[in-house]
């Protein structure tokens, strides 16, 4: 090929006439949508928008223990006389399990820097499983306190108990929900999580922090004043 040929070669492909340049860029995802830059843009606006969710959330749950607190110190005896007592033992048993569920999703969030998706698998599920069993035991304490007459109608004591407890077992089965839809594509599309991509796992360890954070709160209020 004489020097001739070889300078319009170049001259096309410095004009893009030639074919496009091998792409090595580690961070490159085909399957993203986008550069790396527009992915980690992506994700700041996830985790932005999860923050200014969980805020929302603590100012309702704070206007929701004003309340309480109100009704509760501005009662001449609490619990009102004729009202069962709430299940002291079991529950605090019950907070220690949320706790460590708690512990369980941290672990997740330690092994999504050196992946391995069996290990993340691991953990979630025991986070799932130790979220079912306060779910489960939660709602066998609220069915023995139905059975000895505390219901929303039997006064501000029962009406505060539930709405204030009732909010939070909400926000759990919510945050169970997002979970096993996590531990779903986790384990049966592969190539939705990746050493590259796991914010959506992150997402949801926000949520469950939230939710663990304040049931000790919520515990040491409305079970133990």
């Amino acid at each position: 090929m004489s020097l001739e040929v070889v300078d319009k070669v170049a001259i096309k492909k410095s004009y893009g006439q030639g074919p496009p340049p091998l792409i090595d860029d580690p961070l490159f995802d085909p399957d993203g949508g986008g550069s790396s830059g527009e992915a980690q843009q992506s994700a700041g606006n996830a985790f932005l928008a999860m923050m200014l969710f969980i805020g929302a959330d603590v100012m309702f749950f704070a206007g929701l223990i004003g309340a309480f607190v109100v009704f509760r110190f501005g009662a001449e005896s609490w619990p009102p006389p004729g009202q069962p007592r709430l299940p002291l033992g079991v529950t605090a048993a019950n907070t220690v399990v949320l706790l460590c569920s708690g512990w369980a999703m941290l672990q997740t969030w330690r092994r999504l820097t050196n992946w391995n998706r069996q290990l993340v698998s691991n953990s979630l599920t025991v986070t799932a499983v130790l979220g079912s069993i306060f779910l489960l035991v939660q709602g066998y304490e609220w069915l023995r306190l139905i059975g000895f007459g505390l219901t929303l109608s039997s006064g501000v004591f029962g009406a505060t108990f539930y709405v204030l407890i009732g909010c939070h077992a909400l926000h759990v089965m919510g945050a169970m929900v997002w979970i096993l839809a996590v531990l779903t594509r986790l384990n049966f599309s592969p190539n939705h999580y990746s050493s590259q991509r796991y914010v959506g796992i992150q997402l949801v360890g926000m949520y469950w922090f939230l939710v663990v954070a304040l049931w000790p709160i919520l515990y040491g209020l409305v079970y133990l004043s």
